[in-house]
């Protein structure tokens, strides 16, 4: 028996359970300790940005330059004046707590029915969230029980403080209903409670690993706030595929008829290797977010890769010794209502699909055509896809109490877009040539002492409009260069939309290297694996419509607001800003994993010297069940983050969970086996020039008495 590196794995682990089990565990004690010991690092504010803007916002940081957080508190009220009993109790509550400076007296509104209080949270802004508990407590005790007034409070500290606790019961609602979701469907899938459990708990565990581990990288490579709900969403739903499918195919095996040894090889060197191939193929897909040029993306990139490598590396090693030591108790708890064996041992799993790939195999052509025409449609709203950065007002719905609050501020006190900052270093600000400059504009701020000064100007539009952008846009290639030339100061332009200009004009940038690295990656992967570059260029294809897809998808629901209502969201006009490359990268990598589980199971079949229809049909049917279960634990994980309060995390969650949806039935179901028998024996041709290719086995028949390197019985503990 010729074992691949997979079988290795898994018979050695088998063989060595004991070892592999407890090195798991202990593996997973000390990354999970380590990483709670040293905690996690979030990136800067410059860090997040990318660009002139990053580089202002640096050189601000650089001189210690930290602007307070500010905070606003609006008392309305039914009559004119009838705010101003309670606005003056709240401003003095404020000032009470210790924790507030700079506390203005209230501003009428235009109709003296609106009070604005201004004021700082003392102490660094990046840490304000933490301090702004008392004032938060002071507003809310102070405007209780006032008859005919509504109070409102929005600012820096008491939003990242709104949002930090928000993000915490978000990533507790996700554990909390995507474990269960997942449990439910394994057992539906093996009918049995210690199989059901077996993905979870190995699923799980990975995660705390990569959660520690992450953290320990996190003092290199600072994180953004949401890539551990990013992780979590990954490993939960990698690992349990992986499991799966691993676990499906000794199952199968043993009702195949062969015993528990045979079985559990066959499982290591078939499913055991396309979970490598899987993992390895996602792992590459995720390192093209390398190349963005935002340290959003490289966080997003590390955190995924060390979880499906922890993931890949639990199922084809922790796995097989788990198993090997079950034995026949895989099945305890097995619940007679969801058994789904034939009496003679063989599962039904693949009778719906080979009633669905029956018409499919004798009208290819119809079924390809009509497979690519649903996708074409579904992604044709993507081609008006507009993307921003959402704004907190849009992150959070239009009812929830920070959007609620934002919208009533700027209702009673519009004002414009928040002012471009131009901040200007020079090895002596007061220079005469310097200071001749810094004249020519109004609201200057210069920090001697630091040689520093910070310019703002104002913006006209609102923001998010043409005008905002063309005033931007002059700013930076007009006037400001003539402004200082010749002074030898060094000037950067930053502020709120040049951060928004700046990082989508890199990930257009970036889009470009990313795609063609995954692709790249993709095409030589498949090549390796199938030894077939047909195999490989329509893997590329099913992928590529897979995501169109997904973003014709997202932009009709959350853009246009087209079923909205019924998903439980809305519309915010727009498809946040780095949406459109992760879920590319994401879905570029995930689809690998059925793609290389079926045609890794097609091409067993013609290996054993089924023509291609007849592989095609068996591969398909048998690798049905798992196919389905995976992808229904898929979707359910990502529908769990379609339900969180964050719009970027609604609009992550249904556009992965359509993605996988229309992945696992419309393309693997449909085109893929249409596509297969339109190219007949063409899918395995392999050019004269590549024929040095290593021959990758893909399947592996029970070995005769005696024969093969691991001939010797695994042990069972039965």
């Amino acid at each position: 028996m010729r074992g691949n590196l997979a079988a290795r794995m898994g018979v050695w682990s088998a063989h060595h359970r004991k070892t592999a089990i407890i090195g798991w565990l202990l593996f997973v004690v000390l990354a999970t300790v380590a990483g709670g010991a040293s905690g996690m690092v979030e990136m800067s504010e410059s860090e997040q940005g990318t660009g002139d803007s990053a580089r202002a916002q640096k050189m601000l940081d650089d001189a210690g330059l930290d602007r307070p957080a500010g905070e606003l508190v609006l008392v309305s009220s039914r009559t004119a004046g009838g705010w101003k009993d309670t606005a003056r109790d709240l401003a003095a509550a404020i000032g009470k707590t210790g924790e507030a400076a700079k506390v203005e007296p209230p501003l009428a509104s235009g109709n003296d029915r609106e009070a604005l209080i201004r004021f700082e949270i003392k102490g660094d802004a990046k840490t304000a969230a933490d301090r702004v508990q008392p004032v938060l407590d002071a507003v809310r005790d102070t405007a209780a029980g006032r008859d005919g007034v509504e109070v409102h409070q929005f600012g820096q500290a008491s939003a990242e403080k709104w949002l930090g606790d928000l993000l915490s019961e978000d990533f507790q609602k996700a554990e909390f209903t995507a474990v269960p979701l997942a449990l439910g469907i394994l057992l539906v899938a093996f009918g049995a409670v210690v199989a059901a459990l077996l993905p979870v708990a190995l699923a799980l565990t990975a995660c705390m690993a990569a959660f520690g581990l992450l953290s320990l990288a996190s003092h290199q490579l600072h994180l953004f706030q949401t890539t551990y709900s990013v992780m979590f969403l990954m490993g939960l739903a990698v690992g349990v595929d992986y499991c799966l499918f691993y676990l499906r195919r000794e199952r199968d095996e043993r009702a195949a008829g062969h015993d528990a040894d045979t079985a559990l090889r066959i499982a290591a060197a078939t499913s055991g290797r396309a979970v490598l191939v899987s993992g390895v193929t996602v792992m590459m897909a995720m390192a093209g977010m390398f190349l963005s040029g935002l340290m959003l993306f490289k966080g997003f990139a590390l955190a995924t890769i060390l979880v499906v490598f922890i993931a890949m590396l639990g199922s084809v090693t922790v796995l097989p010794a788990l198993l090997a030591w079950l034995g026949d108790r895989i099945d305890a708890g097995r619940l007679p209502f969801l058994n789904r064996r034939k009496k003679k041992g063989v599962h039904e799993s693949g009778a719906i699909a080979g009633a669905v790939l029956k018409p499919v195999l004798n009208r290819p052509k119809l079924f390809a055509l009509g497979a690519v025409a649903v996708l074409l449609v579904l992604a044709a709203p993507a081609l008006g896809m507009k993307t921003e950065q959402l704004g907190m007002e849009k992150q959070f719905g239009s009812d929830s109490a920070l959007s609620v609050a934002h919208k009533k501020i700027t209702q009673a006190f519009p004002v414009g877009p928040e002012p471009a900052l131009v901040v200007v270093t020079a090895d002596d600000i007061t220079a005469a040539p310097v200071r001749e400059a810094l004249a020519g504009f109004d609201n200057v701020t210069v920090h001697a002492a630091k040689n520093i000064a910070e310019i703002e100007v104002n913006l006209p539009g609102n923001g998010s409009d043409d005008r905002s952008e063309a005033a931007l846009a002059e700013l930076r290639d007009t006037t400001v260069p003539a402004a200082f030339d010749g002074t030898g100061a060094q000037v950067r332009v930053g502020g709120e939309l040049a951060e928004s200009v700046d990082f989508n004009d890199q990930l257009k940038r970036g889009i470009v290297p990313v795609f063609v690295f995954i692709t790249a990656v993709t095409f030589l992967l498949m090549l390796l694996c199938f030894r077939s570059y047909v195999i490989a260029v329509t893997s590329i294809l099913l992928n590529l419509l897979s995501v169109a897809a997904a973003y014709g998808v997202m932009t009709a629901v959350f853009q246009h607001g087209w079923g909205a209502s019924a998903l439980g969201t809305e519309a915010v006009g727009a498809i946040e800003g780095w949406m459109p490359l992760f879920v590319l990268v994401v879905l570029f990598g995930l689809s690998m994993d059925y793609h290389v589980f079926v045609v890794s199971r097609i091409r067993e079949a013609r290996d054993r010297g089924a023509d291609t229809r007849a592989a095609i049909s068996e591969g398909i049917r048998r690798t049905a069940g798992a196919v389905t279960g995976a992808a229904a634990i898929m979707v359910a994980v990502f529908a769990v983050f379609g339900t969180l309060s964050m719009q970027d995390m609604q609009q992550m969650g249904v556009g992965l969970a359509v993605a996988v949806l229309l992945d696992a039935t419309v393309v693997r179901m449909v085109l893929l086996p249409s596509v297969m028998a339109l190219l007949g024996e063409r899918n395995w041709r392999t050019p004269r020039g590549l024929r040095w290719l290593p021959s990758m086995e893909h399947g592996e028949g029970p070995p005769a008495a005696g024969q093969g390197r691991h001939a010797a019985p695994v042990p069972a503990g039965r």
